[in-house]
């Protein structure tokens, strides 16, 4: 290849007796511009967020610049006039284009932390979801931290025979020997989990559980949708020589030389999965829905043998999760990278993370929506793991105490297997469950009105004689919802029109939404001053109980606790008071759970609004102890029949697939492709009137849909905008409200839709129109 005329220095031709005008200034030249010998063009991909520049560019790798340009690794070019950031994707011996090519700025890091499998994983999620390869790259690909990098490159340095990678012909890192750090793979499961004590499995109990173990070890990639049983794994022996663990936020972390966590069944049955996958040679992924889980998983996979990774003494697991900060995270993204730790735990993100050989993808609790990403283009963990398990070979394991719809059409389509517990297994693992509705306490008198019926006070007060009792409350805060105390209208703020809330006693009434406080409020139907409440929050019901049990000590668990979310809790006698994820596991498991305010959970309306309510029910009653061994639950409230009556049973299942047929009726999401696409009404129409599928019977509305709540303004992806390639929905260029058009497919046209959906927007990126939009494929809610 022939190389480029070099045009730095070019001029306009002059007429004669013309002076010549003074130019711009121009950067210097380049001492040299010799180009690669050998695979002199790179092919990137930029950090650009039009989607009409989603593809890759290629540009010519400088000879001073070569050996540092392999594929993977963080470069700056120039683009449009400004340094832009991008990746090299490969290397190549010539471009398709025909124009001259621009060289590479610099190479930011010789570290290539773009592994070539990432990069396939990236481009398919981003085809799934309609977006660009920009958006999945920086979900996927942690910010770089300089002295982590340069801490872990003088560790290699130091002890290069330990170092388990090596660079590959592509310029990429491959695990040697297909073992991480040089060490052989760990040896088969051991008798860890709930069944360990009786000499079994912690997947014994599951119909075709030891054959899903055994094809993971074996190095098969089978596909499982699990209905994890409810109960703790029974303790590990003591340590004579640990100090107690603390209690409270972050306690759960283990750590060597602490009393251990408790840990529960579902945590210790995926590190015997994990274990499965390390016994055959291969990593393994979990992702979580947030710390807590996390700290589940790793103190699982410490009993199991699998210890945390760690610089200075190695290890196999790493935590990926954004409460690590930004030196560890990057340290154990590296520490990933190399193959020096197998095993990685964390929360959505690192579902991109870089494990070499990959054998088996966890997904836990896949209903939570933290598993969701809010930032463009609102990739799902499941979605994007379900792909990886595809693109690696890998086993693909999806678990909860609950079924989701979207799960349950896995297990329709026969892409996955249902791997649950037989019924007699299952009610001799659960706690005793009561619905304790109106109809239920009719004979209680008075007491049946209230909050706490009667019935629910004489149970945890037997219960608290055996151990701690869980109080779940679905509302955080003292008093978050608030009306008027004589004609019962909900109480507004007036400046804008948000819902007013108590933060405790005596406090002033103050905005949930601007936080303007409303000391001269009254009702604008009946110009009362009085305030009674509507819904009580987790603080104010710790108050009430601390009143009625005097002497039980009270705690509270939850993100806006004073102590924040608790870890675990003792053995001893105990009200705790949580509300939904933020439960603590109690050694030896809850003598009792009261799920209060049910009818609050199921009151709302959405599609997910059973399955929902049920999986945190459920979540609560999996801590309590079976019910051979006296525990109870008791469901407070008039909840929706369908979900109190699976929480009854005890049988998710059931629930998951009577909405999943349903919906097929219904044609509602998953039985269909659903896209969501919200904006201005002319930037909307313009943008289905590209998308051939878009036809008039699969396209519902557009209609009005309530603008965001004034809590300044959004930043990142999806944020709104009235530019011409605006991604968020926002209001309008002549402040109209927002509309939202949904368009349903069949399954079979879930990729065409993305793809058209795609071009769509390219075309529109492009042209520059005006207006603000946003695409949002598979949305939890389209109601």
């Amino acid at each position: 290849m022939s190389e480029p005329e070099d045009t730095s220095q070019a001029v306009q031709d002059t007429l004669p007796g013309v002076s010549v005008a003074p130019g711009p200034r121009r950067p210097a030249a380049a001492p040299s511009q010799e180009v690669a010998a050998h695979l002199p063009v790179a092919r990137l991909a930029l950090d650009l967020a039009p989607p009409h520049l989603d593809r890759a560019f290629d540009y010519l790798v400088p000879a001073a610049m070569s050996d540092d340009a392999r594929p993977g690794v963080r470069v700056k070019v120039r683009f449009a006039g400004r340094d832009v950031d991008g990746y090299v994707l490969a290397r190549t011996e010539r471009s398709d284009h025909d124009g001259r090519l621009l060289p590479l700025r610099r190479v930011v890091s010789p570290e290539p932390v773009l592994s070539p499998a990432v990069a396939r994983l990236a481009r398919s999620v981003a085809d799934h979801y309609a977006g660009t390869l920009s958006d999945v790259l920086r979900l996927a690909v942690p910010p770089r931290h300089a002295r982590a990098e340069q801490a872990l490159a003088a560790a290699v340095a130091a002890a290069p025979e330990n170092d388990a990678t090596e660079n590959d012909a592509t310029g990429g890192t491959a695990p040697v020997g297909g073992v991480g750090a040089g060490e052989a793979p760990v040896a088969a499961p051991q008798a860890t989990g709930s069944g360990a004590a009786s000499g079994g499995s912690a997947w014994s109990p599951y119909r075709a559980g030891a054959a899903f173990l055994a094809h993971v070890a074996g190095g098969g990639a089978p596909r499982a949708v699990w209905t994890a049983l409810p109960g703790l794994a029974p303790p590990a022996p003591p340590d004579p020589g640990s100090e107690p663990v603390e209690r409270g936020r972050g306690a759960g972390r283990a750590r060597r030389g602490a009393d251990p966590l408790p840990v529960t069944h579902w945590a210790a049955a995926v590190a015997e999965a994990v274990r499965a996958a390390r016994s055959g040679g291969r990593g393994a992924l979990v992702v979580v829905p947030d710390a807590r889980d996390v700290d589940q998983v790793c103190a699982a996979l410490d009993a199991a043998g699998l210890p945390a990774w760690d610089a200075a003494t190695g290890g196999e697991v790493v935590r990926l999760t954004a409460d690590e900060g930004p030196a560890p995270r990057y340290r154990g993204f590296l520490a990933v990278l190399h193959g020096r730790a197998r095993v990685v735990v964390g929360t959505r993100a690192a579902a991109f993370a870089p494990v070499a050989d990959l054998g088996l993808v966890v997904c836990w609790n896949d209903g939570e929506d933290t598993l969701a990403e809010p930032r463009a283009p609102y990739p799902h963990a499941r979605e994007v793991l379900a792909l990886r398990s595809d693109q690696e070979k890998a086993a693909f394991l999806l678990g909860s105490h609950g079924r989701t719809v979207a799960a349950q059409a896995l297990v329709a389509r026969g892409w996955a297997h249902d791997l649950a517990a037989p019924r007699d297994v299952v009610r001799a693992r659960a706690p005793r469950v009561r619905a304790l509705t109106s109809v239920e306490l009719a004979a209680e008198g008075p007491g049946a009105a209230a909050r706490i019926p009667t019935a629910a006070w004489r149970a945890a007060r037997s219960a608290l004689e055996q151990g701690p009792v869980l109080v779940q409350v679905p509302r955080s805060g003292y008093v978050p919802v608030v009306a008027c105390g004589r004609c019962r209208t909900p109480a507004r703020c007036t400046v804008c029109h948000g819902p007013l809330a108590l933060s405790g006693a005596g406090a002033t009434p103050q905005c949930a939404w601007c936080g303007a406080l409303a000391g001269g409020w009254s009702c604008a139907e009946c110009h009362w001053t009085g305030l009674r409440s509507v819904r009580v929050g987790s603080q104010r019901t710790a108050e009430e109980l601390g009143r009625a049990f005097a002497g039980v000590p009270v705690q509270v668990s939850g993100a806006a606790a004073a102590g924040g979310v608790l870890g675990a809790v003792s053995s001893r006698p105990a009200l705790v008071v949580a509300t939904p994820g933020a439960e603590p596991v109690a050694e030896g498991g809850y003598a009792a759970a009261l799920l209060l305010d049910a009818a609050v959970s199921t009151a709302h309306v959405g599609l997910d609004v059973a399955q929902d309510a049920l999986a945190r029910w459920l979540a609560a009653a999996a801590l309590v102890r079976p019910a051979t061994a006296g525990g109870q639950v008791l469901l407070v409230g008039d909840a929706a029949p369908a979900p109190t009556n699976a929480l009854v049973r005890w049988d998710p299942a059931l629930l998951a697939d009577r909405e999943l047929d349903e919906r097929a009726e219904l044609s509602l999401p998953p039985a269909v492709r659903v896209a969501a696409v919200t904006g201005d009404r002319p930037a909307v129409a313009a943008l289905l009137g590209r998308v051939e599928l878009a036809r008039s019977d699969a396209v519902l509305g557009p209609v009005e849909v309530p603008a965001p709540p004034p809590r300044g303004r959004a930043s990142g992806a999806g944020s709104g905008t009235s530019t011409g390639t605006g991604d968020g929905a926002g209001p309008g260029l002549l402040d109209a409200p927002p509309v939202r058009a949904v368009v349903r497919v069949p399954v079979r046209d879930g990729r065409r839709l993305a793809r058209e959906l795609a071009a769509s927007l390219a075309v529109r990126s492009a042209r520059r129109e005006a207006g603000s939009v946003r695409v949002e494929l598979d949305p939890k809610e389209i109601l």
